[in-house]
């Protein structure tokens, strides 16, 4: 998977209310945390597909929402864990960082699912 996923592009396109493309972002997003979690995706390439800083502006801007803010906060920070820290470290904050953006995803699922 090394072809560039565009939330611009996508997400506009739906014709959905807020609420719709928050749960399309958040569905997106658990897809990429699994491809990072069995190895599918390294944490440079992840960002490279899609926590690119493009994607990050239209979050930030277009989605308007603080916890689809953190998430991509959270993103851009795996790659480097590699560079930062030893590898048996490195590992586990990468989990971690998984396991928090997983929350968050599906967090943002369950509120946009009480708004619906």
């Amino acid at each position: 998977m090394h072809h560039r996923i565009s939330l611009k592009s996508i997400l506009p396109e739906t014709g959905k209310p807020p609420a719709q493309q928050l749960t399309l972002f958040a569905l997106l997003t658990l897809g990429i945390l699994e491809s990072l979690a069995n190895g599918l995706l390294s944490g440079t390439e992840a960002l490279q597909v899609f926590f690119h800083t493009e994607n990050c502006q239209f979050v930030r801007k277009q989605l308007h929402d603080k916890i689809a803010d953190q998430i991509m906060s959270h993103s851009v920070q795996l790659a480097d864990l590699f560079d930062a820290l030893p590898t048996a470290e490195a590992h586990r904050e990468f989990q971690r960082e998984l396991a928090a953006m997983r929350t968050l995803c599906l967090k943002l699922l369950e509120e946009k699912q009480l708004v619906a």
